[in-house]
């Protein structure tokens, strides 16, 4: 049975990037920008995706896991790159995609149609184009006066009047597989760089009498390729603007779409609001008719229903239906929030859960803690969790109420329906119902502060 196959080319390291992390590996909305062509191939059903690595290949292989790899050690051309694969591919029947690992913004539905075209046309290869204003720089599309594609010439190889078409290759095609391997088998490195270019297969394929075709996108920008952070910038907002796009036809509102930041992968339920300045990233889930915003951050959260988070950074927890959170909280990782529970003003919370209803207000820390429900936790309370080698957990029972200005040093249990007086540095357990006071007996000097001026007067004369 006939097969859909991939080679993705992602050898080169893309030294116009500057970095030493590879051209490929570099984040689009939350993915390295690989990633997003491989998820495009696997929406389009492809059956195999062999990614060709070459330089810093070890980067490469452990950022994208167990998928199948060919390895190119001298980068010696597109379609040397190609030929890495012949002992994954050859023999097969199917159709073979080529693409490239730097264009992560080629569109599933784009491929479809290419697809489409290329099992109605019978072609033995199809290359996907577009008409672009300035082609400086990229291969072109040469056709005879009837239309019929005869080959692709690079901007170096061009002569003026080549250089003059306007219709460009982006370096994705579909072969019969094949075919594919007889036409490598046929080309030479007779051009201005001495390399192995792909773009020849389409010449012999067509010099032996088989069909050639090209499928011109009506999208342009889709088939750009990354080569620099400029354009590694043009595609991050090319694909923010697609997500936001998905998010407010499925019901979200985006206040200034153009000023919000979505990863690819969050989720974000109906009649939520976003407002301007919010960044949600990684695997950021958020329910109905929450509000999140403005200028906060959200990493890996899960929010539920009804929730309003005012700038605030939340990362790796949970915050339950009807929550506050905010403004100038810091929820950071394993803090999980119970439902209708507040967390207030310059509040951070670290590896521990408050419980429905529970209100932190402001200016307080709690880690390694379980709160439980109906608490008030007075302003500036602090758990002291860390005793310069160990990590100790507090408990604290339900509808008790922790006075402002507490030390509650684990590890420590206070009670349900207690009290901890303000200002107390709290360091034994606490039985439920019971009062802990834990401060110093206010002691009260009448007529001190005259006195204290007398002693200074008396040490600046002297």
């Amino acid at each position: 049975m006939a097969g859909t196959f991939a080679v993705v080319l992602a050898a080169g390291q893309g030294t116009r990037m500057k970095s030493n992390t590879h051209k490929i590996l570099h984040p689009i909305c939350g993915k390295p920008m690989i990633q997003h062509i491989l998820d495009t191939l696997t929406e389009t059903g492809v059956d195999r995706q062999i990614v060709v690595v070459g330089k810093l290949r070890e980067q490469v292989m452990e950022a994208l896991g167990d998928l199948e790899y060919a390895v190119q050690d001298e980068q010696l051309g597109t379609a040397h790159a190609v030929m890495m694969a012949r002992p994954q591919l050859q023999g097969l029947e199917g159709t073979t995609l080529i693409c490239a690992g730097d264009t992560p913004i080629i569109r599933g539905e784009t491929l479809r149609a290419m697809q489409e075209h290329h099992q109605a046309s019978g072609a033995a290869v199809t290359v996907l184009t577009a008409v672009v204003d300035n082609p400086f720089g990229l291969g072109r599309i040469v056709r005879d006066d009837a239309g019929n594609v005869l080959r692709i010439v690079e901007e170096k190889d061009a002569t003026p009047k080549e250089r003059q078409i306007r219709e460009i290759n982006s370096s994705v095609y579909l072969f019969d597989n094949a075919l594919l391997w007889d036409a490598l088998s046929k080309i030479d490195n007779n051009n201005a760089q001495g390399e192995y270019y792909l773009t020849d297969c389409l010449e012999v394929l067509r010099s032996d009498g088989h069909t050639v075709t090209a499928f011109i996108t009506g999208e342009p920008k889709e088939i750009q390729g990354i080569n620099n952070r400029a354009q590694l910038a043009v595609a991050n907002a090319i694909i923010r603007e697609r997500i936001a796009e998905k998010h407010m036809m499925n019901g979200v509102t985006l206040i200034d779409p153009n000023n919000t930041y979505i990863d690819v992968d969050v989720v974000i339920g109906n009649d939520t609001v976003i407002l301007p300045g919010t960044v949600l990233e990684g695997k950021t889930v958020i329910g109905t008719g929450s509000v999140i915003g403005p200028n906060s951050h959200l990493t890996n959260a899960v929010i539920g229903d009804d929730v309003e988070v005012k700038h605030s950074v939340l990362s790796d927890c949970t915050v339950e239906a009807g929550a506050t959170v905010g403004p100038f909280a810091y929820l950071r990782p394993k803090a999980h929030i119970g439902q209708g529970a507040k967390i207030g003003d310059f509040v951070e919370i670290k590896n521990a859960k408050i419980g429905a209803g529970t209100k932190v207000s402001h200016l307080s820390y709690i880690g390694d803690a379980e709160f439980g429900e109906n608490i008030n936790v007075g302003c500036g309370t602090i758990t002291v969790n860390y005793d310069g080698f160990h990590k100790h957990k507090t408990l604290v029972g339900d509808n008790t109420f922790i006075g402002c200005n507490s030390n509650l040093v684990a590890p420590i249990s206070i009670g349900s329906e207690a009290y901890v007086a303000a200002g107390s540095t709290v360091t034994d357990n606490v039985p439920d119902g019971a009062l802990a006071v834990a401060r110093e007996r206010q002691v009260t000097k009448e007529g001190y502060t005259e006195k204290l001026k007398a002693r200074l007067r008396d040490q600046k004369e002297s």
